[in-house]
């Protein structure tokens, strides 16, 4: 395991998050949306990393997949492989908040602020969440792609350190 607990004012984790592409308010102390939270943080040789999941209010959601995990920030800078790090955070949510919804986990992606990965000739977005098992399943109203882990095809739990 990877990943260590953290916290929505981590300092070490702000800094990366504030380079993340959806942070709304760089510098400022909390990067976690209110709510249920999960909040990873990993530090290599090689570089650093930071994952949040969010366990939003079902009532409170106005997407699709309200019910779901999701994966709110990720970034790696150079910490691992990104597929096995995202495994890894999965795993360590299963064991911080118990059996995974129906839903299981979502993620979004905004692909105008997203380089793509050219697989077989092709722009594919979200390819290490897709290595990971996540799955393309539609957009938001406002075009952001999702992906989806269900959890059948979830790792088991591992605690994060």
């Amino acid at each position: 395991m990877i990943w260590h607990k953290s916290w929505r004012a981590d300092p070490r984790a702000r800094e990366i998050a504030d380079r993340h592409y959806n942070r709304q308010k760089p510098g400022t102390r909390q990067f976690v949306p209110p709510g249920r939270a999960l909040v990873l943080y990993a530090e290599t040789k090689a570089g650093r990393a930071f994952w949040v999941t969010s366990f939003p209010y079902a009532e409170y959601v106005h997407h699709a997949w309200a019910g779901a995990w999701v994966c709110s920030a990720f970034r790696n800078e150079g910490a691992g492989i990104a597929s096995e790090m995202i495994l890894e955070a999965v795993a360590a949510t299963r064991a911080h908040f118990g059996e995974p919804p129906e839903l299981g986990m979502i993620t979004f992606i905004d692909r105008q602020r997203v380089r793509p990965t050219m697989v077989h000739g092709k722009k594919t977005w979200g390819r290490t969440y897709e290595l990971a098992g996540f799955r393309p399943v539609g957009e938001t109203k406002g075009g952001l792609l999702a992906l989806q882990l269900l959890p059948a095809d979830m790792p088991g739990p591992e605690e994060a350190i």
